[in-house]
């Protein structure tokens, strides 16, 4: 096992004392072809070019001697630190940092990035990382091979977007560019990069002199889900009542990196609530005045939404894919529409036994787990105890078992 390891960030500008004193000493180093050119580097050292970290970390565990890793920006910040600690290899790590590539790049924008959401964009991650610029007016994306600027871009299509994209941050050829998202997939961008990007209402409520919490403020809006009526845009659904809604969020669960689709958005509520758990939101009705109720929804309360206007199922074939969905209208055709793309969770109501039936069995048929509940919500006059409203329906809510709940 290596008597020591060392792992030292580097921001392009002079190692530090710590950094050059760990070099001399280094009987084996490893990092990127740019690193090991460094002259402080021994000529006699063992050199390992990084490209798996787990390799290189079981290369580092049978050496026997001093060993250096090397690596862009702060290497505990989305970096090889993680790998190295990992127990299976028993190192023991000491971390000499540097300036993380996204602090330089907000540093260049000369923008402050305590607000910021930041996303780390592979292939594997890409449409999570888009989603999360969708629902976000912040996002720093550190970005991999056939995970960057331009894909970013196209994945955004319908979303307007301001890209500021730094290229080879710390080096000679360090290049920083401002484009739309539109744009981005017309250029051919060197990598690293990491990408800012920038768009959408500023979140209500916002300190001016910054806040308390690393990302934002996780929800500034009104305390408390499934707020009543008043607190929107506009009457809800046919129906539909805030206990059904509070049902109907429980049985999807929006997080972070989720894009939802909320069929027949009519108020906003439920639009507007799924984008306060963080995720990303495409709104759809076929009511011109319940897309604008939506949107003015949306921006009350400080949230990121995809408003489209049109009549499902149709309108629904040009947009991306969902991780989870709502139906509050069109029936059973739309469920039927929306289980051929195989999202991993759908909700829907039905105002009748026979509408649950038709839309449970075809959900079903598509490969989901259906659940089915009656439920009653009875609104009170708690100045008189009596009855004011009353609502009855049925909650359907459809699970796919092959993909991660």
């Amino acid at each position: 096992m290596a008597d020591r390891v060392t792992v030292i960030g580097w921001d392009g500008s002079p190692p530090t004392e710590a950094a050059r004193s760990a070099l001399a000493a280094a009987t084996l180093v490893a990092g990127a072809a740019h690193h090991l050119a460094l002259p402080e580097v021994p000529p006699r050292a063992e050199r390992i070019r990084l490209g798996s970290v787990a390799l290189a970390a079981r290369r580092i565990a049978g050496h026997r001697g001093t060993a250096v890793v090397l690596a862009d920006g702060d290497p505990g910040f989305f970096g090889v630190v993680r790998t190295l600690r990992a127990p299976q290899y028993g190192l023991e790590v000491e971390v000499v940092p540097a300036v993380s590539a996204v602090a330089q790049a907000f540093a260049r924008a000369g923008m402050p990035w305590d607000d910021a959401q930041v996303v780390v964009a592979h292939r594997r991650t890409l449409r999570r990382a888009v989603n999360v610029c969708r629902a976000h007016p912040k996002v720093a994306v550190l970005t991999s091979p056939g995970a960057g600027p331009a894909e970013l871009g196209l994945l955004l299509e319908g979303v307007h977007r301001t890209f500021v994209i730094c290229e080879e941050l710390g080096t000679d050829r360090e290049q920083v560019t401002v484009v739309t998202s539109d744009k981005a997939a017309d250029h051919t961008w060197r990598d690293p990069n990491v990408v800012i990007v920038i768009g959408g209402p500023v979140t209500v409520g916002a300190p001016e002199n910054g806040g308390w919490l690393a990302g934002g403020d996780p929800d500034t809006g009104p305390r408390g889900w499934a707020l009543p009526a008043a607190e929107y845009a506009g009457p809800f659904n046919e129906g539909e009542s805030e206990q059904l809604r509070a049902a109907q969020l429980a049985r999807l669960g929006p997080r972070a990196g989720d894009l939802v689709w909320d069929i027949g958005c009519g108020s906003g509520a439920f639009t507007a609530e799924a984008a306060r758990f963080g995720a990303a939101v495409i709104a759809v009705d076929r009511d011109a005045d319940a897309c604008a109720r939506t949107l003015a929804t949306a921006r009350r309360f400080g949230v990121q939404a995809q408003i489209v206007h049109g009549t499902a199922p149709h309108v629904l074939e040009d947009l991306p894919e969902p991780d989870v969905v709502r139906v509050g209208g069109g029936g059973a055709a739309v469920v039927s529409a929306v289980a051929d793309r195989r999202p991993a969770r759908i909700v829907t109501h039905a105002a009748t036994r026979d509408a649950a039936e038709l839309v449970g069995r075809d959900l079903s048929e598509h490969g989901y787990d259906v659940e089915c509940a009656l439920l009653q919500s009875v609104e009170l006059d708690t100045r008189a105890w009596t009855e004011k409203e009353r609502t009855v329906g049925f909650l359907l809510s459809g699970h796919l078992p092959v993909r991660h709940p």
